[in-house]
């Protein structure tokens, strides 16, 4: 498929010259920072609400569309299938037609899918338009880390990405809080018509702060549709054999990763014969890349650990009421929030790899800890415990993306957002149904909601062992990265 040549920009080239990734020219002014960030911000908040905010509406709306749970839970699947199958598809766009655009494209598909939404008359229509803001979702995620690797200077990168972390972590926080809200006050329709302005606001600044590049070439884009194709296959196939059966691996979930396994076989192949391949797999040279992406699946795998073992053990170990069981849940996300700043303070000081390792580190101990104190309920020992877990993971993500986005070549700065994104997303994915099977097995009850208060402890015990597992395993490959990374250009990407 052959795309139409990039709009040049409306600036006329007098001598171009860099600012930050981004061509200017003489008569150009640096773009505000903050206003840059402000933008990128929130359209990382708008990504994260999407995905969190619909979760409280399931039971209303069960009742309002007289529809089971097998049938209303896709509300919440077509958002994240859309999302996990588009995203690297989304960044390779923006490589060929101008991450700004996409971005600004993809606010108005975000815009426009939550207006729908709010409109629904039906079930299948607020699945279908769920669908289409997983896909607005897919370019925002694809381009935000991109655009701040590509338009702030590089001694702010590291604050950047943790304004990003911060953003994304109140997002999933928020959610549930704002959405429940928002049910109580304007109906099940007011989760989705809130995203409708604050999109058309981001819209508005993105167009304004972000600055335009001016096009270098016009020669005709190629798409790999074959290879997008088959990987959308391979990558819904393996969401939904993590999600559906609430973590029972039933036929039909080992059915869907066995089309996964072999469509993901499929793509390496055509990848390989492509011209113009949607993820050029020399990429996968750079250490720092490859590792980081491996890194960030297997961090997002254990921080599942905290969101699904979590309840159990404070309702059925520690007799915790609900209210306040929510409450200490809630302090995992609050210090990944508040310690993003100061994690991207100390990747600009210290560098991305040196706090990579740290929050490995730190993630390390804090599961350790979990896994020791799980056997002798302690709600102190808990909450802090958690506090480091979650801490640690706000700095490695914040060091780990920094020191990804840094490695890539500008060309492919889209895919390479859109592949670390993936990762974790999959790593979320695979937690839930992986840490899940764990905690159930470690339990030895077949009914969770029903053990003891000892069985509970012993399923806790045993997930975070396997989760401090897959942390050292990932403290492993931080150290496989030379502490003097080779630049993109020098990988021969």
């Amino acid at each position: 498929m052959r795309l139409p040549p990039s709009i040049a920009s409306p600036y006329t080239a007098v001598k171009p010259f860099h600012y930050a990734g981004i061509i200017m020219n003489e008569t150009s002014t640096a773009p505000p920072i903050r206003g840059i960030l402000l933008s990128l911000s929130l359209a990382m908040l708008l990504s994260s609400l999407g995905t969190s905010i619909a979760n409280i509406g399931l039971p209303t709306l069960g009742k309002v569309f007289s529809a089971p749970f097998p049938q209303v839970q896709w509300v919440v699947l077509a958002y994240l299938l859309s999302l996990t199958s588009l995203v690297i598809l989304a960044g390779r766009l923006g490589d060929l037609l101008g991450r700004r655009r996409l971005l600004l494209i993809g606010l108005i598909v975000f815009a426009l899918a939550s207006l729908l939404c709010g409109l629904a008359p039906s079930l299948p229509w607020l699945i279908a338009a769920r669908g289409l803001q997983g896909a607005g979702a897919a370019i925002l995620l694809a381009h935000t880390l991109a655009l701040v690797s590509e338009t702030l200077p590089k001694e702010r990168s590291g604050r950047a990405m943790g304004l990003m972390g911060t953003l994304s972590a109140v997002g999933t926080a928020l959610g549930p809080t704002l959405g429940g809200s928002l049910i109580g006050h304007f109906g099940w329709r007011g989760l989705f018509l809130v995203l409708v302005p604050i999109s058309v606001l981001t819209w508005l600044l993105a167009r304004h702060y972000l600055p335009k590049p001016v096009e270098q070439h016009k020669t005709p884009l190629q798409l790999d549709l074959a290879g997008t194709a088959v990987l959308m296959i391979a990558l819904s196939s393996y969401a939904l054999a993590m999600t559906l059966g609430r973590g029972h691996m039933g036929r039909l979930n080992l059915l869907l990763l066995a089309v996964a396994t072999l469509a993901l076989g499929l793509f390496l192949q055509i990848e390989r014969r492509s011209s113009s391949p949607l993820v050029p797999l020399r990429m996968l040279r750079n250490t720092q890349l490859s590792s980081g992406l491996l890194m960030s699946g297997l961090v997002s795998t254990v921080i599942m650990s905290t969101l699904v073992v979590g309840p159990f053990y404070l309702k059925h170990a520690l007799s915790l009421p609900d209210g306040l069981a929510g409450l200490v849940m809630s302090c995992g996300p609050v210090a990944s929030a508040l310690s993003s700043n100061l994690a991207g303070r100390l990747v600009d000081r210290f560098g991305n790899l040196r706090m990579t390792r740290l929050g490995l580190t730190g993630m390390l101990t804090g599961g350790i800890l979990l896994s020791v104190i799980a056997p002798h309920p302690w709600l102190p020992g808990y909450m802090l415990s958690t506090v480091l877990l979650t801490a640690s993971y706000a700095l490695f993500q914040t060091a780990n993306n920094t020191g990804v986005m840094a490695s890539s070549v500008p060309s492919q700065r889209g895919v390479t957002s859109g592949m670390l994104n993936l990762s974790r997303n999959l790593g979320l994915t695979t937690g839930t149904a992986l840490l899940g099977t764990v905690f159930a097995a470690g339990s030895g009850s077949l009914d969770i909601n029903h053990a003891s208060a000892v069985q509970v402890a012993l399923g806790m015990q045993t997930s975070f062992a396997a989760a401090s597992g897959l942390t050292l395993l990932a403290l492993l490959l931080a150290w496989r990265i030379p502490a003097a990374p080779r630049t993109a250009q020098e990988t021969g990407q």
